[in-house]
């Protein structure tokens, strides 16, 4: 059985990079069909793998500026010659899930959401300044276009898997198709809780500094309440985030997995402000034993239990979380049952799911074509 991969684009590593990896240990020897690959950009290890690109690899300042070049992403996802494979597994928040497959072939997608930037455009683009805001005046046109693409394309995957309920929702609303759920995978053996000693005084956030994550909301509910607050990460937003946080707020930047495991295990609490999807930070403290502080919506409903591994608060405002936390307390969580909680989203459990979803689909194929 021959299995190729594909992928929107590799210029940027977040959580559907991680997706990508579990896919890829599990079939170590499929080719990855990307659009773009920036391997400056990506870990090191990525080098190792069979990645092929399209023509809009040799596009100028395609790098830095891949969203200019919207219109071109469904001609380089259908110029892909697919024919020799069996199965197609695409991992796709775009453009991926357009590739177009023999009909003999199993295309199953991944979906880490349909596209956001499509259907979404007012929310995406909240938040956004400069070039990215005077973008909504003209881009209403090349949308259009963009998502009849999209709803077309759809019809060529056999089997949807959506990241999490909220997404599963959507792609029901978006492409009228049911999706089976399989939660992204969170590799728990990197973390692991502290033994012997209590944790440090800090909260934590882990996070790419840009609007939509809505750390402002944090920063303003931790400048006012005076609790230390350590921030990881970077990101477009983060001069506008230090000029308005207070003294008791430090700002890490990036940090080495060795530093972030020691930062995940020593806090009282990780403060989750945004509205995701999924979200693979709140399992990776819970992995490390901490519980968790999250606007309560999107996929922290799916990752965080209330009372059991964290708390959630009610609306996205400074003064609902400053809420929360002046009355939070650590010690009613125990790190044995937030850490136990967790593992139940470990890699391994994601590739066996995965694994047995395919089996299970070609299956059915085979039992078709018999009757």
């Amino acid at each position: 059985m021959k299995i190729a991969l594909v992928h929107d684009y590799l210029n940027q590593y977040g959580g559907a990079e991680r997706v990508l990896e579990a896919l890829h240990d599990l079939y170590p020897l499929a080719p990855v069909y990307t659009s773009i690959y920036a391997p400056k950009r990506m870990p090191q290890h990525y080098r190792r793998w069979p990645i092929r690109t399209s023509f809009m690899q040799r596009l100028p300042g395609i790098m830095s500026h891949h969203q200019w070049y919207m219109p071109l992403y469904p001609l380089a996802i259908e110029s892909f010659d697919l024919s020799p494979y069996d199965v197609v597994l695409s991992s796709s928040s775009a453009f991926a899930k357009g590739v177009i497959t023999e009909a003999t072939a199993l295309h199953v997608c991944y979906c880490h959401s349909p596209m956001r930037f499509a259907w979404n455009f007012r929310d995406y683009i909240q938040g956004e300044k400069g070039a990215a805001r005077r973008a909504r005046h003209f881009l209403p046109g090349v949308l259009n276009y963009v998502r009849l693409w999209d709803e077309v394309s759809a019809g060529r995957v056999d089997a949807f898997i959506a990241n999490s309920r909220v997404v599963a929702r959507r792609i029901r609303k978006r492409y009228r198709r049911e999706a089976t759920i399989i939660n992204p995978p969170v590799d728990t053996r990197l973390y692991t809780p502290l033994e012997g000693e209590s944790p440090g005084d800090y909260f934590l956030i882990v996070s790419r500094m840009i609007p939509y994550k809505r750390l402002d909301v944090a920063i303003d509910a931790f400048t006012r309440l005076k609790l230390p607050l350590k921030v990881v990460g970077k990101g477009r937003q983060e001069a506008e985030l230090r000029a308005k946080a207070g003294p008791n707020i430090e700002f890490l930047g990036s940090q080495p997995d060795a530093e972030l495991k020691r930062l995940y295990a020593g806090c009282r609490a990780f403060i989750f402000p945004g509205q995701e999807d999924f979200g693979i930070t709140p399992l990776e403290a819970q992995a490390s034993g901490r519980p968790v502080i999250a606007y309560g919506a999107g996929g922290a409903l799916e990752t965080v239990v209330e009372g059991v591994t964290g708390e959630f608060f009610p609306s996205q405002t400074a003064d609902a979380l400053a809420d929360v936390v002046a009355r939070f307390d650590e010690r009613a969580y125990d790190p044995a049952a937030v850490r136990r909680h967790a593992e139940s989203f470990d890699t391994e459990v994601f590739k066996r799911k995965i694994e047995e979803f395919i089996r299970g689909k070609l299956a059915e194929r085979e039992a078709s074509e018999i009757i």
